[in-house]
């Protein structure tokens, strides 16, 4: 949410950092907000100024009273300044709400170092490895996982409907080997906290970190209860600390957390349906992060670099981007996504999206800190990144290793987590070859 002090002190630079964005409407909603602002602070003055007219008042007809005197025009007065006075508070209350309700469907502002565009203006940062290029007709991920009898699409449709896939044997497990290692590796290397969090969480806490109200028809809504199946365990592990004051040496706070996720994906129907490149339920490792506002910058390099960390020990190539500011998540002041290449369906597939949220979510959560005893408390800053999202990162392991005859080699750094060192068709197990 952003600070409704800096919309008063330069809406300017508020205007101009939220058409950066690249939907006008975001101007109209300062505009609105500013107006309510100034009916609302008038509406405080006035109903303050009759407050003590009443209270004053209210002396003198008590004094003309015991002097035996008559007070009747003045408490008829008061009856009228009365009214008025509820009439001002329930002008404000109801502003109030409203510039609430505006400001929860206000995006966060860009960060000045964000290039200005649509997606066609991200900007590439950095890659690493060589996209492998197989000397045979390289697979797509869906036909190698069937031959493998490690993914079953027909049958998850079956149960769910399109966009729920099965993993079978071999492949159930290499998913819940690499969840294991990213964990540990995240825990024992990088320093994080390793949480099991809910998968089901209130509308409050979905709105601390900006899906509600902006995205509700992107989310699975339980509506007897009214809970949410989470998109991502950013969602439940940033609320932790909701409604807190943190001590400065409570920070950084670094949590990391396995969950599957769920997004109905309402805005996509059509696009990359095949396999595992876009689905409704899938499993991620999420790193989150809880910083001093003075050193939150620098914590997203630190963060990238930790997701990056997990594409060199599996030795699959990558590049580093910087979202441009039209192609920002709602609640990101800026992102980098981190992209593998995928030589069976020939793209760049988003693993990860690592992304500063400044201020903007720990003022919707109320999730503070004070820098120093008897010091005015201060908004935390959060991050977030996927460290990393399953079902790409298989689609990239699957293609990037396989081999003419059908199976996948798989990197040494997962071998004792997953148990085997391949993959191999289900014939070419039961006849014995090595696996």
């Amino acid at each position: 949410m952003l600070d409704l002090k800096l919309l008063r002190s330069d809406p300017q630079q508020v205007r101009r950092a939220l058409a950066r964005r690249g939907d006008a409407g975001n101007a109209g909603m300062v505009d609105e907000i500013l107006a309510l602002d100034e009916e609302r602070r008038a509406a405080i003055t006035e109903s303050d100024a009759l407050k003590a007219r009443r209270n004053e008042v209210s002396r003198t007809v008590g004094e003309r009273k015991r002097a035996g005197e008559d007070a009747e025009a003045l408490i008829l007065e008061m009856r009228e300044v009365g009214t008025r006075i509820s009439e001002l508070d329930a002008g404000v209350s109801a502003a109030d709400a409203r510039i609430q309700e505006v400001l929860l469907a206000t995006p966060n502002l860009p960060l000045d170092e964000v290039p200005e565009g649509d997606e066609s203006h991200n900007e590439l940062l950095r890659d690493w490895g060589i996209p492998v290029v197989h000397p045979f007709q390289a697979r797509p991920h869906w036909e190698l996982g069937e031959s493998l009898g490690i993914l079953d699409l027909p049958r998850g449709a079956k149960v769910s409907g399109s966009g729920f896939p099965v993993l079978r044997g071999a492949g159930a497990r290499l998913q819940r080997g690499l969840i294991n290692w990213m964990l540990d590796l995240h825990v024992q290397e990088h320093g994080y906290e390793e949480l099991r969090v809910p998968y089901l969480v209130t509308r409050e806490t979905l709105t601390g970190t900006g899906q509600l109200p902006k995205f509700a028809d992107e989310s699975y809504l339980s509506e007897r209860d009214d809970l949410w199946l989470i998109p991502t365990a950013e969602v439940p592990v940033t609320n932790l600390h909701r409604d807190e004051l943190l001590t400065a040496d409570d920070l950084p706070i670094r949590y990391t957390a396995y969950s599957p996720c769920f997004r109905r994906e309402a805005g996509a129907a059509g696009k990359d349906t095949r396999g595992l490149l876009r689905v409704h339920q899938f499993d991620k490792v999420e790193l989150v992060r809880f910083e001093h506002p003075d050193r939150s910058r620098q914590a997203l390099e630190e963060l990238t670099e930790e997701a990056e960390r997990i594409l060199q020990e599996l030795g699959l190539a990558y590049r580093v981007v910087r979202l441009a500011s039209g192609d920002l998540g709602f609640s990101s002041a800026m992102t980098y996504d981190i992209e593998v290449w995928a030589p069976g369906v020939e793209r760049w597939l988003e693993v990860s999206s690592c992304s500063i949220f400044t201020d903007y979510q720990a003022r919707r959560a109320g999730i503070r800190f004070r820098p120093a005893p008897g010091e005015k408390p201060e908004f935390v800053h959060t991050l977030n990144g996927s460290a990393l999202a399953l079902p790409r990162l298989m689609v990239a392991l699957l293609e990037t290793y396989q081999e003419e005859d059908g199976s996948v080699a798989l990197p040494e750094v997962i071998h004792r987590w997953f148990g085997e060192k391949r993959l191999v068709p289900p014939d070419a197990r039961t006849s014995g070859a090595p696996v």
